[in-house]
């Protein structure tokens, strides 16, 4: 049961380019926002869609895979932990952030220029 701690699992698209940054001692990130869907059916019967955005970071060879393969639109899966944060803005406000640090990504397929409809 150890390993059910803290994993999370998605499939969703991606909603923008990712965001490459290089940081000291060649260490790399990327940084992509993704949006899951869920679907039902309200009480008059008609069908609704929720969507929920999700920010999604990648460390070091994982950042290269994003880099080279992932783009808006593009429908992935991705396998990772939540991790929160928080910082002060530029007005001095503290802000709180949970991202999803990914440990493995699935290209599913989707995106703009390869749909699998």
């Amino acid at each position: 049961m150890s390993t059910l701690r803290n994993k999370v699992q998605l499939i969703g698209n991606v909603g923008q380019d990712p965001v490459i940054t290089d940081l000291d001692k060649g260490k790399r990130v990327a940084r992509l926002t993704m949006a899951t869907n869920e679907h039902y059916k309200n009480a008059q019967g008609e069908r609704v869609t929720n969507t929920e955005w999700h920010t999604v970071i990648g460390w070091g060879k994982l950042a290269d895979i994003i880099e080279g393969f992932v783009t808006k639109g593009k429908e992935i899966g991705v396998e990772g932990k939540l991790t929160s944060r928080s910082y002060e803005d530029k007005e001095g406000n503290t802000r709180y952030v949970t991202e999803v640090v990914a440990s493995e990504i699935l290209l599913l397929g989707g995106g703009e220029n390869n749909t699998t409809e």
